[in-house]
């Protein structure tokens, strides 16, 4: 039976993540801050702020000029302590692993990646993930025992039991919820468990790119805002109203999988003739072949394009024309203020923005279209490692596990 303490306890646990969650938000904030955002009295800030001092989850430092009090020195800040919790973030691509480690205070302390052979099985895969966390660690001094939680950016539709599932020494959750993770990735998702014991939030790698240029990237001052991922692959992520959009069954922002051709090629997705079959990377390097400029991989064809190869140049600007029709029709029925391209092609410029602009402004309703920016992504090939670290931020619980007061 519950006791009055318990309730207590319970009740202290819920302001304590109200403040937590706040500075995860802002960063630094004064405690008259605080108590604004929260709507907690004052003195049960000054309860909560102080015993999280006490527990070393916050520091306080000495304001900026900025957060003046009064005419007097300028208000303490209440910050989260770098120290006192990793935030770890798993970027699975087709190719390659990619790393990014956060502590507490937002800051992204080490990055890494490793290359993924063609014909690796999901056991391996897994090892590669956890090796590259371990060798990371130790490159950087980092101490995983502080290790909080692990965003998995995966490729292809995750289900609808987004964003959270709980990984220990194995899979589905103690409570039997059906895990969050296609089938594919279950010995990664088991093998992350085994090794750190944590919890582990998932969510499609594009959609966590397009979560990560909101959070540090080019898209911070935007509530709306269409991500598109061109690389080997196709993806996107929406942003509607500050909020990334994963749709009822998971399946938000898959830009690659709109049929742009019903009569098309088969695509894996179970439909023809998608975008990502017409302009994905590997596509493009066939197209290159059959011009005759074979390539071997897709940093070779954006090395052709730097070079002004004129070949793979027209291969490139027909895909983007072909992208820009899709993100038109896209455009139109979510009025972003903004268009981010990211991956591997964005880096090429007036190449692959210009005709994307252009079948906007063609074909988008025009007045949607008028103010609509097209801009590359500014996080490269780590984006979506780093959302994964936003999704963190944003949506897992507040306090490590090891400061947590022992609650019923």
């Amino acid at each position: 039976m519950s006791t009055p303490t318990d309730a207590l306890q319970r009740l202290r646990r819920v302001h304590e993540d109200a403040v937590l969650s706040a500075l995860r938000a802002a960063g630094g904030l004064s405690r008259a801050q605080l108590t604004e955002r929260t709507g907690l009295s004052r003195t049960t800030m000054f309860a909560i702020v102080s015993g999280l001092l006490e527990r070393g989850v916050v520091i306080e430092t000495e304001g900026s000029a900025a957060e003046p009090r009064g005419r007097g020195r300028p208000a303490a800040l209440v910050s989260l302590n770098p120290d006192a919790g990793l935030l770890l973030g798993l970027d699975l691509g087709r190719s390659r692993v990619r790393l990014a480690v956060a502590n507490a205070a937002h800051q992204v302390v080490a990055t890494a990646s490793a290359d993924l052979p063609e014909d690796i099985g999901p056991e391996e895969e897994a090892e590669t993930a956890v090796r590259l966390v371990r060798e990371s660690a130790a490159g950087r001094g980092l101490n995983l025992d502080a290790l909080e939680s692990i965003g998995l950016g995966l490729v292809g539709v995750v289900d609808e039991h987004l964003p959270h599932v709980t990984v220990t020494s194995g899979l589905p959750a103690a409570d039997g919820t059906p895990p969050a993770v296609p089938s594919r990735y279950l010995p990664l998702a088991r093998r992350l468990g085994e090794e750190f014991g944590v919890r582990l939030a998932v969510d499609n790698n594009a959609r966590l790119a397009a979560l990560a240029e909101t959070t540090w990237g080019v898209a911070r001052s935007v509530r709306d805002m269409v991500y598109v991922r061109w690389s080997v692959g196709v993806g996107g992520g929406f942003i509607a109203g500050g909020r990334l959009m994963r749709g009822a069954h998971g399946a938000g922002g898959e830009l690659g999988h709109v049929s742009i051709d019903p009569e098309g090629p088969p695509c894996h997705c179970g439909s023809h003739g998608c975008l990502e079959g017409r302009i994905g990377g590997r596509r493009l390097l066939e197209e290159c072949a059959a011009r005759g400029v074979p390539l071997p991989a897709l940093d070779a064809l954006v090395t052709a394009v730097q070079d002004r190869v004129p070949a793979v140049c027209e291969v490139v600007a027909s895909a983007a024309a072909d992208l820009g029709r899709v993100l038109a029709g896209t455009v139109t029925q979510l009025d972003p203020a903004l268009v981010v391209i990211g991956g591997e092609l964005a880096g090429l410029g007036s190449l692959v923005l210009d005709p994307i602009r252009e079948a906007i402004a063609r074909q988008a309703l025009p007045r949607s279209s008028r103010d609509i920016a097209v801009v590359p992504a500014d996080l490269g090939v780590n984006a979506s490692a780093m959302g994964a670290i936003a999704l963190l931020l944003h949506e897992e619980p507040s306090i490590p596990a090891h400061l947590r007061p022992d609650v019923p």
